[in-house]
């Protein structure tokens, strides 16, 4: 639509313009002032534009690489100085402990509990993805239950003196009391119960969480081995009858078996006692160490193995097979338990079979230590002074150092840098696994130290032989311990399977 305007109008002064710019003889810095009184918002407006138009791409290059100077980690730790903190005089810490204090991915808030730094909540995610996978496959459904648990509930079931100071203990202002659960069989027949007889069609059903839990230890000790406050995976399952739920439970141990497997760890399944959770039947998911606090027996001739505490201390032959049975230490990272009706009774979850009959349903529960798997990976992997994690949950894959500001293989830098765009823009699934070590103000070997302390599989050198011809780049392996030299398109392919 035009609009008429009288003469002197901007309108007409900016045809003036145009006519003006049309001429040779044009003076530009006029121009540039008579369009600023002209039009000063506009003005205003270009000039904001282009303002945060160069924030966006300062904002971009800044985001390009995933710098290691821009991390939140605590890695200026001396050995004798975690001791101390961790420590009473005399007392020894465990390899994982002191790894995980060494490397900053843990910092002590009081005893039992700790803040997880940034690279270790990312392991941890990527642990519960590695569950959440598994429990979904087998029909696992998600919930998050209430960590204030009423002593209502714990007392229906009668664990609220048998668990008696285990269990970390509150009261609100109006003297109801609660616990901070440690797991939450009580919570979840409550939760069924309270919907309804559930049907035969439902099941089985399985729910399960990943929430932090709490145990008052007496003496916590051994970092995320055995705190006060730690975060666990437990599942409930409910079943029409005794047949099926030993079905759904055999499913559960096979997860779990899975699970292990993905993350390169040698689990041992072990007979358990039930203790006070409770049920007929009970299995430990162990992982073999020097620093486990469970004695286990195993068998040489058979499958046979179980827990110190479900064999007489001087029964050396298996039960089964009359074999020889050997002493072993374990790390417990998960435990399951056929519960049959123990809960469902008290709380009144019931279910109609496919008679038409009202039961109470058949339950089983399952937990996963998630920050002992972590500590417990660490513990039985890594060396005396380098982390060592199950590739699939390592905080990042790669870590790229280049050479030290100032020194002679300096212009070896920008070959890196070019690498590290190379692997992100040709192996998209690493892109946000990658980083740069640009602390180029330390030494290679200081930033060589602190990978180490980090974890990352793979580590990549801008070194003298980067400068040759044909660049070659230093590749560590850091779970092989072999040490290569590549080219760019070697590394590529290499990275290409991580």
């Amino acid at each position: 639509m035009f609009l008429r305007m009288r003469a002197g109008s901007p309108a007409e002064f900016g045809l003036g313009l145009e006519k003006e710019a049309a001429s040779v003889s044009i003076d530009m810095g006029v121009l540039l002032r008579r369009w600023r009184i002209l039009f000063p918002d506009l003005t205003n407006c270009i000039s904001l534009c282009q303002k945060q138009q160069q924030g966006c791409r300062f904002y971009h290059e800044k985001q390009k690489r995933m710098l290691l100077s821009q991390h939140f980690l605590s890695m200026n730790l001396r050995e004798d100085s975690v001791i101390s903190q961790e420590s009473k005089r005399g007392e020894m810490t465990c390899k994982s402990q002191r790894l995980m204090l060494l490397g900053g991915l843990i910092c002590p808030a009081s005893p039992g509990c700790y803040h997880y730094m940034p690279y270790t909540v990312r392991a941890m995610e990527k642990l519960i993805k590695v569950i959440d996978r598994e429990m979904q496959i087998i029909g696992g459904q998600k919930v998050n239950m209430p960590t204030l648990c009423s002593a209502k509930l714990w007392k229906a079931s009668g664990r609220w003196e048998l668990m008696s100071k285990e269990l970390l203990r509150l009261a609100d202002r109006h003297g109801q009391e609660y616990c901070l659960g440690p797991t939450h069989e009580e919570a979840i027949t409550d939760l069924i119960a309270s919907q309804g007889c559930l049907s035969y069609r439902q099941l089985p059903l399985l729910l399960y969480q990943v929430t932090r839990k709490f145990r008052d230890e007496p003496k916590p000790r051994f970092g995320l081995l055995r705190g006060r406050e730690f975060y666990m995976k437990d599942m409930y399952t409910f079943d029409a009858s005794e047949e099926a739920a030993l079905h759904t439970y055999a499913l559960v141990c096979n997860a779990y078996c899975n699970i292990f497997n993905n993350l390169g760890l040698r689990i041992m399944k072990v007979q358990a006692a039930t203790g006070s959770i409770g049920g007929t039947m009970s299995h430990e998911f162990q992982l073999p160490a020097d620093i486990g606090e469970d004695q286990l027996m195993m068998c040489t001739n058979c499958d046979f193995s179980a827990n110190m505490e479900m064999i007489n201390s001087d029964q050396r032959h298996c039960p089964v097979c009359k074999g020889k049975l050997v002493e072993t230490k374990g790390i417990e990272v998960g435990h399951t338990f056929f519960l049959g009706t123990k809960y469902s009774s008290v709380f009144n979850a019931t279910l109609h079979t496919s008679q038409g009959k009202l039961a109470p349903a058949e339950m089983g529960c399952y937990g996963l230590g998630v920050t002992r798997i972590l500590a417990a990976s660490i513990e039985v992997l890594s060396t005396e002074d380098a982390i060592r994690w199950p590739s699939l949950i390592a905080p990042y894959q790669v870590c790229f150092i280049p050479p030290k500001r100032g020194s002679k293989e300096e212009k070896g830098a920008a070959l890196l840098e070019a690498l590290y765009d190379s692997v992100a823009e040709a192996v998209p699934h690493l892109k946000d696994e990658i980083v740069l070590d640009d602390r180029t103000h330390l030494t290679i070997g200081k930033r060589l130290k602190d990978a180490n302390k980090l974890g990352y599989p793979y580590v990549i050198i801008g070194g003298k032989k980067a400068l040759d011809d044909h660049s070659l780049f230093e590749v560590w392996n850091q779970n092989t311990g072999e040490t290569l030299f590549l080219t760019r398109e070697a590394i590529v392919d290499l990275l290409s399977e991580v």
